[in-house]
């Protein structure tokens, strides 16, 4: 209960959290991006005919994985690269998945799903951005640890 307690009174207006938060969150994002709008690009321009689900679910799985790989290879200029996997293993996966979930939920909300037009992805990077951001900062705020 006290754990509760301390961290629902934590100070939201923390400016260095919330640029540390930031800038943790756009380091995913670019990792997530790479691999879900690459999968979605790929499908489009190949004219796969899969079901819009499978390849949004195949883009999320992508997209988590190309942010481990990408975390995994900034980490391991600081460190050994067998820690710096461990390191990228163990990040958010709250952060990561909800980060899938809104950039894949707009895509289908505001083109069918699985379309890429250049006026969308802005918005989907957006709210792959805003979504995890206010997590990234609770978790950075009261624990300590950032996302990745």
């Amino acid at each position: 209960m006290d754990i509760l307690i301390t961290n629902l009174s934590i100070n939201w207006q923390c400016k260095h959290t919330w640029k540390n938060a930031s800038i943790n969150t756009l380091w995913c994002l670019l990792g997530c991006a790479i691999g879900d709008l690459g999968t979605i690009a790929f499908f489009q321009f190949m004219e796969i005919d899969w079901p819009v689900f499978s390849i949004m679910a195949l883009a999320i799985v992508n997209g988590l994985l190309t942010s481990i790989i990408l975390e995994t290879i900034i980490l391991s200029r600081q460190m050994i690269l067998k820690i710096a996997f461990k390191t990228a293993i163990g990040m958010s996966l709250i952060s990561m998945i909800s980060m899938e979930v809104a950039m894949n939920v707009t895509d289908v909300v505001l083109t069918g799903g699985a379309i890429l037009k250049w006026w969308v992805i802005p918005i989907m990077l957006f709210a792959g951005f805003i979504t995890p951001l206010p997590y990234n900062y609770w978790r950075l705020k009261t624990t300590g640890r950032a996302c990745h």
